[in-house]
Parts: structure tokens; C-alpha cells; sequence
């Protein structure tokens, strides 16, 4: 997992998440309902794939609390997501 974080206090922060596995299509399709019914004026999120086996999830937020709210939630998804997996 390759992690990054950007940001200024004044400008807007930004992290990106590069989840490399064999369940990227299907944690895909587990978050895309969540991208799209989105509200939070304060962040934007992205999700695609690079790939068959890899997930990029980019977070952009206005403050580092909206940030860490968007990233908590996301990260927590996609955690889910993976370990539905193992269920059969």
C-alpha cells in the first residue's frame, strides 16, 4: 500500500491510497454507491482502478478534520469490502 498526504494550512489537503490486490474490482463496485451519493461539501473523493489488482482511492478536503472524517469512513469501507471477501 503506497501512501500519500498533502496540504497547507491555508490551501486544501489532499491523501492517496494505492490498495494493490486481487479484490480491487469487487471493493470497487462495493464503494462505487457510496462515491456517488456523496454529499459532503467540505471533501471529494475519487476512486478508480489502475489496473486488474490495483485501487486508487484520492480524498481532496478544505481542512484536515474534513480529511480525517473522509478517510475514516473510506478506509473503514474498503476494509469491509476486503474482508467480505474471505466469507464465503
Amino acid at each position: 500500500m503506497h501512501i500519500s498526504v498533502r496540504g497547507n494550512p491555508v490551501a486544501h489537503h489532499e491523501a492517496t491510497f494505492r490498495f494493490s490486490t486481487s479484490h480491487a474490482q469487487q471493493i470497487f463496485s462495493a464503494l462505487a454507491p457510496e462515491l456517488c451519493d456523496e454529499v459532503n461539501s467540505r471533501s471529494q473523493t475519487q476512486c478508480w482502478l489502475e489496473g486488474e489488482e490495483t485501487l486508487v482511492l484520492t480524498i481532496e478536503a478544505r481542512d484536515i478534520a474534513a480529511l480525517r472524517a473522509a478517510l475514516n469512513m473510506f478506509l473503514r469501507l474498503v476494509n469491509v469490502a476486503d474482508e467480505m471477501q474471505d466469507i464465503k
